[in-house]
């Protein structure tokens, strides 16, 4: 039993790492640096664009799903859940340099506690509606121009989605799910603050080093400079 729970493990970092946005984008003739959940959402379009975003959700929601059909201990669907966020965040296909989880995170939440997944959700919501609306006031833009969500770079979002995981280990505690759940959401957090500090996805400061500034800026904002 102990040897199916690792593979199962496994297979969930496995499924985390497979390419998709990557295979996306080459089939649409684009590069595949970068933030690729927009480029395909700004070049090639909206439907591209979601397709990618979902097929990321679905990768967390398919390993926590299979798990229960499987009648995988607790224990090990949690780990499995932490495996296919590692996977998407540090992909074995792609060089170890994949998204930043926040997609794959909330597949893994929305089917593994659907109740902490209803608080959570409230400051990503909050900050994807004031990223959309801030779009929509640019009078001067045809309304496909504005949807594109062009420069400059929403601050609210990456905020809203640092904050909704930030607080999800809490939720999880105060609505009495098992420990081994909050802990391993409180990784859930941990391991999104260090990819974002890692990542040089949106590097765009002159200097050749690091300053406690760009981390923070990459950790908060997810770009070195604001």
């Amino acid at each position: 039993m102990m040897l199916f729970g690792i593979l199962f493990i496994i297979a969930s970092y496995l499924l985390g790492s497979l390419p998709h946005l990557a295979l996306l984008a080459r089939m649409s003739g684009l590069g595949t640096d970068g933030d690729l959940h927009l480029k395909l959402w700004q070049q090639r379009g909206r439907f591209l664009g979601l397709i990618g975003i979902l097929g990321d959700i679905a990768k967390g929601a398919i390993v926590i799903l299979a798990g229960r059909l499987l009648e995988m201990e607790l224990v090990i669907l949690a780990f499995g859940g932490l495996a296919v966020i590692i996977g998407q965040m540090w992909p074995i296909f792609s060089p170890l340099n994949g998204e930043k989880g926040n997609s794959t995170g909330i597949g893994v939440i929305a089917t593994l506690t659907p109740r902490s997944f209803l608080f959570c959700i409230i400051p990503m919501v909050m900050g994807l509606l004031i990223k959309v609306f801030s779009y929509l006031a640019k009078s001067r833009q045809p309304l496909n121009e504005k949807l594109k969500f062009r420069s400059p770079p929403s601050l609210s979002l990456p905020v809203g989605m640092l904050t909704g995981f930030m607080v999800l280990p809490i939720i999880s505690y105060l609505l009495g799910n098992p420990d081994i759940i909050s802990w391993i959401y409180l990784a859930f957090f941990i391991l999104i603050a260090i990819r974002r500090a890692t990542s040089n996805d949106y590097y765009d400061s002159k200097e050749n080093t690091l300053s406690v500034k760009i981390i923070i800026n990459r950790i908060l904002f997810d770009r070195s400079k604001i």
